[in-house]
């Protein structure tokens, strides 16, 4: 099958910070409340601290390999991380500039303020200096540099203060610098007493504390600088799982390593000496082009807390509470109710917790035999995993597959494991190569004499605290044909053999690639035909080249082609004589877009798959993942209308792809507004807010 050609596909990691630029948008939206727009600052950080340890990681390492071949947009590793460095670089402008003259100042009006050092009055001294002689110098460990004290090791993301010195200690020594690590358990905000801060909120940045006293920890020197900074190291894990022969304690030893990878981002206070920044850069291994100097705190990911500190709703998202479909609300059996029709949910809208009861229930319900689960996020804290920790204890049959290599959720995953295991649970950790990233969660219950399957099905996590934040379906099944299906992939995961053909499922990494392109095709046959051909897909990603060069043959028969692509998107839209029938478009809003949805007109037997999976090489071919479609017309008809059709009126939250990559925001000024997410809200949530936790 033709794939693309490089001019037609965008990179990938130029896409991903795309996208950081339109999160960081709704920072910078007037209409957005001034603490949620704090949020929305520090999930930009979040996301860059992820994009460093792992994308750019991944750059550094080809330039380091000597890799020179392109990838498929055509730009070879060093080329693309010239392109991402500036990208990158403009983008940490930018947040540092919105923080310090736009939300800092709305805050302090607000009553919310950061207060800096030269701002503190005698009151707030005295009390910050008792504050650093009781709760911080006595954990601090300054390390002067000299030859019987080399640089120390760096913590991945860790907080760490660069000090100039001049004069010499007790014995003698003149190296001129230390380093100071600030322990992880340190706040990096504290929340100073009203009657301390004059306001009902003052926060002190622990930096700025320890600037102030850091003279302390080196008696009878001169401290001619101080300076925060920040290294971020390569973040991926090594384990051969080819080779390994237990994967949870392959990956119990390789954790720790994570703190220690390779460095790939230097971020320091923009007062930094140039001898300082080059010794630095010097000690981690790294050029000018990976350093950032910021303008304010080093780690702004840790501001994330101060919203939830603070209670002031009026500036913050309206509380809301998911609401409960009234046939779950009528009668909490949730076998009853699965039986009498399947059950759709639409999250965060509606409630999470019949997912919750239906594995409750199973694990107390002496009718139930099995029950099997995928676990690929899940939290520290999860009713889920307690409920099947239950139902291994009273002697049901309970098979657990977790996915251990779930990107910065090894550990919980491990510890879930162990605690299943010794449980009596069943504990598969997938397929080799492949991670298991289907939602899927199987129950078989005895009923008149006769076994039956219950299914879950779902775009998203089984995570509770998630589910109230991200946008996804679930599924709740008795159909004979999906529930064998998803027992065969149970039984593939677990045991061995060649795969068998499903009935209803498209399932990664077998047939849903070429079922994706045969229904792109599928349609494409109509349009030249005559009739009517049309395709609505809503994911977080598009990458795959096959499925995007698919996409194009389809625009130029006449394939009408909407996609609604929250994240990173390799195909050009509008292109004349390639994708004049294609629009793309991202929605960033409140909740982060997670469901994936993929319809096609079908001659008009229009079909409706949902997913756990976006179309990436790796969703397609290296992982187990698993498509759906929903057969019963009326909830086939509430996917259209909830999970499509909004989106593709919203003309606030929309962004519009261009030909050359670039976004801009749908603005339809003379039209009636439309917000997808604030419809839905009205829509499906529960008009009693004290519901809302």
């Amino acid at each position: 099958m033709k794939t693309p050609r490089p001019e037609q596909l965008i990179n990938r990691e130029l896409g991903i910070l795309a996208f950081q630029r339109r999160v960081l948008a709704q920072a910078e939206e007037s209409n957005t409340p001034f603490l949620e727009r704090l949020r929305f600052l520090c999930i930009v950080s979040s996301n860059l601290d992820e994009f460093f340890e792992v994308r750019v990681a991944g750059l550094k390492e080809q330039i380091k390999a000597g890799v020179t071949a392109p990838s498929p947009d055509g730009l070879t590793p060093k080329l693309a991380f010239r392109e991402v460095s500036s990208m990158a670089h403009e983008l940490v402008a930018r947040q540092y500039d919105l923080l310090n003259k736009t939300i800092l100042p709305a805050l302090a009006s607000e009553g919310i303020r950061f207060i800096r050092r030269t701002q503190w009055n005698e009151e707030q001294a005295a009390w910050i200096r008792d504050y650093f002689f009781r709760e911080l110098m006595p954990v601090l460990t300054p390390i002067g540099l000299d030859p019987a004290h080399p640089f120390p090791r760096v913590l991945n993301k860790s907080l760490n203060f660069a000090v100039e010195l001049k004069g010499k200690d007790a014995f003698g020594r003149n190296s001129g610098a230390a380093i100071v690590q600030a322990p992880r358990a340190l706040p990096r905000v504290i929340h100073l007493p009203e009657s301390i801060a004059g306001c009902e909120y003052g926060f002190v940045f622990l930096s700025s504390i320890l600037h102030a006293h850091v003279g302390e920890l080196f008696t009878g020197m001169t401290v001619e600088g101080c300076y925060q900074f920040r290294v971020t190291r390569n973040s991926d894990l090594f384990v051969d799982e080819e080779e390994t022969k237990n994967l949870r304690q392959a990956l119990q030893g390789e954790l720790p390593h994570r703190h220690f990878g390779a460095a790939v981002r230097l971020e320091v206070a923009d007062n930094c000496s140039d001898s300082m920044i080059d010794f630095l850069l010097e000690q981690f291994d790294l050029e000018r082009d990976d350093l950032y100097q910021a303008h304010g705190p080093v780690n702004l990911v840790r501001l994330m807390q101060v919203p939830d500190w603070v209670e002031r709703p009026d500036l913050k998202f309206p509380v809301f509470a998911p609401s409960l479909p009234p046939r779950i609300a009528k009668s909490g059996d949730m076998f009853e109710l699965i039986r009498k029709g399947d059950v759709l949910l639409h999250h965060p809208y509606e409630s999470f917790q019949p997912v919750i009861d239906f594995i409750d229930q199973a694990a107390s319900d002496p009718q139930v035999m099995a029950i099997r689960q995928t676990v690929y996020r899940t939290g520290t804290d999860s009713q889920l995993m307690k409920a099947l920790i239950r139902a291994a204890q009273s002697g049901k049959e309970v098979t657990v597959v977790v996915e251990l290599m779930a990107r910065f959720d090894e550990e919980a995953n491990i510890n879930w494991a162990a605690k299943l295991e010794e449980a009596g649970a069943h504990v598969v950790y997938g397929v080799v190569g492949h991670k298991t990233h289907a939602k899927l969660a199987l129950v078989i219950r005895r009923e008149e004499g006769k076994l039956r399957r219950y299914a879950h099905l779902g775009t998203g996590n089984y995570h509770p605290r998630t589910a109230r934040l991200y946008t996804d379906f679930g599924l709740m099944t008795t159909d004979p044909a999906i529930t064998a299906d998803v027992n065969q992939i149970f039984t593939q995961l677990t045991g061995l053999g060649r795969a068998g053909k499903l009935a209803r499922l498209w399932q990664s990494p077998f047939t849903f690639h070429p079922e994706v392109i045969a229904a792109i095709q599928r349609e494409t046959a109509a349009a030249k035909a005559g009739k009517p051909a049309a395709i609505i897909a809503k994911m977080n990603a598009l990458l795959e080249p096959q499925a995007i060069a698919t996409l194009y043959d389809a625009s130029q028969a006449g394939v009408k082609i909407e996609l609604i692509v929250r994240g990173v998107c390799a195909l050009r839209p509008g292109v004349p004589g390639l994708s004049e029938n294609i629009r793309v478009r991202s929605i960033v809003g409140r909740f982060l877009e997670h469901s994936r949805i993929f319809y096609f007109m079908s001659g008009g037997n229009e079909q409706v798959y949902l997913s756990s999976a976006d179309w990436m090489d790796r969703n397609f071919f290296r992982r187990i993942e698993a498509c759906f479609p929903v057969l019963d017309p009326k909830l086939k008809k509430r996917v259209i209308q909830e999970g499509l059709k909004p989106y593709l009126r919203d003309n606030q939250q929309a962004w519009e792809m261009d030909a050359d990559g670039t976004y801009h925001k749908r603005k339809a000024p003379r039209a009636k507004p439309h917000n997808a997410q604030l419809e839905l809200l009205a829509a499906l949530s529960s008009p009693d807010a004290k519901l809302a936790q």
